[in-house]
Formats: structure tokens, C-alpha cells, sequence
């Protein structure tokens, strides 16, 4: 039995391990999972996962979940090229420190663009004040300023002259905002620069087909939600973002 690879592309982390996979030529099938139909859906990932989310990793009998851990695990697996994490001590602690400091700074803010400008309308069918979005830019605009400063600073890639899992993590993360028209590179050359790099690293026709649902995001308007998921999720979206 075959790696089998639980992702759902409106997910960032799914997308980080997505590109990872197909990048680096890893085989894999490619099991689609879309979370806001439903449980029944999802009920594969379940079944793999035992947080019962995506991303999910099946290889044979083992299965793994995180999507941090899963990235590690196919770069050793798959002895994929040194400089996606490498085996330079400091470069590596390098890798860890960003994927460390990502979770309460980038992603602490850059998912909830989404959230504010497509998903809880969607879930809830009434809009939030333009204010909430105003003040998460705000927390973005000064998480950014942090990655440029202290991460990018002159340097190609956040560890030096090659792409590592940091900058995969990181690009995901950051094209939810640009997927709802907050384009947050605009007027940051530094960070635009970085993300062409970003792209031609990974290969733009991945990329872009990766991103391809976030990009077209205002079209998940059109589909199907599950009822249950729809009652469980409006009054947990609203509370998160008082």
C-alpha cells in the first residue's frame, strides 16, 4: 500500500505539504478531502487522523498527522535535496526557530482575512464590521515588518541562498489574505521579491494550481455547506473573533 496523502487545498498547511510532495517528485495519491461538506466528507481523513483532521498522512500502517510533522517525515523518508531542512546544525535551528515563531505571529493572523472577508458571511450570512479587518491587518502589518526585519532580512530565502520548509510554511500562509484582495505584497518589494523567489523555487504551474482554489475563494459561496457543520461553526466563528 502507498503513501496516501488526506489534504484539502483551501487549507494552507495541506497546500505546504502539496507542494512539498510534488516538487520534490514524492509518489503519492492524493486524497481530497473538503472539509465544509461535511463530516461525511471527511470521514477518510477521520479515520487516519486521530485529531480527526487534515492534513493526514497514510503510509501503509502508519498514519500521522500535523502538518509540520508530515513535512519532516517525507523529507527523511524521501531524502529530499539538503536545503529544505538542512543537516547544517545552525541552518536547521534556523528552520525550527521560524516554524516556532510562525504559529503565534503569522499564522496567528493572516488566516483570519479569510474568515472575516468569505467564510463567516458565509457561515452566518450576515458581514462583519470593516473595523475587525482593520485591526487584524493591523496585527499582520506588524507581524510582516517582524519576518522582513528579523527573518528576510537581505538574504534570498529566510536561511540564506535556498528555499526551506520555513519559506513554504510561510508563502501558504500568506496568500490567504491576497486570495480575499488584501494583497499584502503590493507595497512591500522585499516580500514581493521573496515570493517570486518563492514561486520560481517551487516551480509557478505548482504553485498557482495549488493556490487555485484560494485565488478563486468567492466561488466557495456557490457551494453546498452541510447544514450540522453550518449550526456547529457560525456561533464558534463569531465568538473567535470578538
Amino acid at each position: 500500500m502507498g503513501l496516501e496523502l488526506y489534504l484539502d487545498l483551501l487549507s494552507q498547511p495541506c497546500r505546504s505539504i502539496y507542494i512539498f510532495a510534488r516538487s520534490n517528485n514524492i509518489p503519492f495519491e492524493f486524497k481530497h478531502v473538503e472539509l465544509f461538506k461535511g463530516p461525511s466528507n471527511s470521514e477518510g481523513a477521520g479515520k487516519v487522523s486521530l485529531l480527526k483532521k487534515v492534513p493526514a498522512l497514510k503510509d501503509g500502517d502508519f498514519t500521522l498527522a500535523e502538518c509540520t510533522a508530515i513535512l519532516l517525515y517525507l523529507s527523511r523518508k524521501y531524502n529530499t535535496p539538503d536545503h529544505w531542512y538542512p543537516s547544517d546544525i545552525q541552518k536547521r535551528a534556523r528552520v525550527d526557530e521560524y516554524l516556532s515563531w510562525h504559529h503565534t505571529n503569522i499564522r496567528a493572523n493572516a488566516p483570519k482575512t479569510m474568515w472575516i472577508k468569505v467564510l463567516i458571511p458565509l457561515f452566518t450570512g450576515q458581514p462583519l464590521a470593516s473595523e475587525k479587518l482593520q485591526e487584524v491587518m493591523e496585527g499582520l502589518s506588524t507581524s510582516l515588518k517582524q519576518f522582513e526585519e528579523r527573518f528576510l532580512q537581505d538574504k534570498a530565502f529566510i536561511i540564506g541562498s535556498e528555499i526551506s520548509l520555513a519559506d513554504l510554511v510561510a508563502i501558504v500562509e500568506l496568500m490567504q489574505p491576497v486570495g480575499v484582495g488584501c494583497d499584502i505584497f503590493e507595497d512591500r518589494p522585499r516580500l514581493r521579491e521573496w515570493r517570486r523567489r518563492v514561486e520560481d523555487a517551487v516551480g509557478k504551474e505548482l504553485f498557482f494550481q495549488a493556490h487555485e482554489m484560494i485565488l478563486n475563494i468567492k466561488e466557495l459561496s456557490n457551494i453546498q455547506i452541510d447544514p450540522q457543520l453550518k449550526e456547529q461553526l457560525a456561533p464558534v466563528l463569531m465568538k473567535m473573533l470578538k
